[in-house]
Parts: structure tokens; C-alpha cells; sequence
């Protein structure tokens, strides 16, 4: 199923409306939809590199739209949506994220909008948990934004060449940011307590 709607995504990146395709994508996937806006981003940026940027303005904007609705669902529906979800791979996920709130806030969900981590998890346990709002926008635009604006710079800087290996780097990078931030909130911590 996941590979079928994968390779339907990269057909919609070369349609004449891949544009509201893109924001469509961007805007369900931060909620609810399985395949992220990367995979159509990425060969527009190639195709059209001197738009690069406006794809990544769109993709954010409506990402953060996405998130909104994530945010939604869990402050208001979450007890209609937690046994379908323990039965879903998002369900350790949301363990996940949700601890991260507990110990990280503002932080969690800008490093969720940048990573690997699923990110629609972490919408949805920001309204379960009841993060306060602008803030919530705030760390999911930045988050988001860094993610989608990166894409773009790489594949109009880099070509084909690294559009092929762009699911690899933003694993990578992704992976590296999470690192960071837990050592730096461990060290944080560790220096806070010894005071």
C-alpha cells in the first residue's frame, strides 16, 4: 500500500497542478497521511530549481496548516482516536513524543518538524497534552521550515545526483539534530541539578 501511494506522489510532482498537489500532501501529512511532502518537493525543486524556494514557502505554510489539524485532533478527539491508534506503528511513536514533552515542550516539536520522527505524532500529542498554542505554531514553522527550505537548497544546488540520496541525508541530519538536542538537554540538566 505504502509504495503504491509513494509512487503516486511522485507522479502528482510532475502534474501541471503538482503545486496544489504539494500544499494538499504537505497539509495531510502533518495530520494524518502516511508519505511525506519531500518526495513531491524534491523532484519540483529539481525540475524548477529557480522556484526551489516558493515550493518550500508553500510546503511549510501548509504543513504548519497540517499541524493545526493534528493539534486539533488531539485536544479534542483524542479518546475516540487512542484505541485505533494503539493498534498502528504511530503508537509507540506517540509514547514517544509524548514523553518528550514531558521533558523537552517548545523543543520536542521543533525537533520533530526537522527529523525523521513521523511528525503528524507529534501534533496530535501536543493537543493531547495541551501545549500552549503559539508557541506550538512557532516550534512547528521553524521546525518545518528548516526541513523544507534545506530539501529545496540541497536539490537546487545539488541536482540529480543528490535528489536520488535526499531520503539518506535527511535521515542523517535528522537523526544528528535529535542527538544534539538530547545531549545539549542532558547536559542542561545535568548542570541545572548541580546548582
Amino acid at each position: 500500500m505504502f509504495q503504491t501511494l509513494y509512487d503516486k506522489t511522485l507522479l502528482w510532482s510532475r502534474h501541471r497542478h503538482a503545486l496544489k498537489y504539494l500544499c494538499a500532501l504537505s497539509f495531510a501529512e502533518s495530520s494524518f497521511f502516511p508519505i511525506p511532502p519531500d518526495v513531491m518537493l524534491a523532484p519540483m525543486a529539481l525540475g524548477r530549481p529557480q522556484h526551489a524556494f516558493q515550493f518550500a514557502l508553500w510546503t511549510t505554510v501548509f504543513s504548519v496548516l497540517g499541524g493545526i489539524l493534528g493539534y486539533a485532533i488531539g485536544f479534542f478527539m483524542f479518546d475516540q482516536l487512542e484505541p485505533w491508534l494503539k493498534t498502528t506503528h504511530y503508537w509507540e511513536g506517540f509514547l514517544l513524543a509524548r514523553q518528550w514533552f514531558t521533558d523537552w515542550g517548545f523543543w520536542a516539536v521543533l525537533v520533530a518538524g526537522f527529523s525523521p520522527i513521523p511528525y503528524k505524532v507529534f501534533t496530535i500529542a501536543a493537543g493531547v497534552m495541551s501545549m500552549v498554542f503559539l508557541p506550538f505554531v512557532l516550534a512547528s514553522t521553524v521546525g518545518r521550515g528548516a526541513r523544507f527550505f534545506l530539501v529545496s537548497l540541497l536539490i537546487s544546488a545539488g541536482g540529480e545526483k543528490l535528489e536520488a540520496k535526499l531520503r539518506e541525508y535527511m535521515d542523517r541530519l535528522g537523526w544528528a539534530l535529535v542527538a544534539l538536542v538530547v545531549i545539549g538537554g542532558g547536559a542542561y540538566k545535568l548542570m541545572a541539578g548541580g546548582q
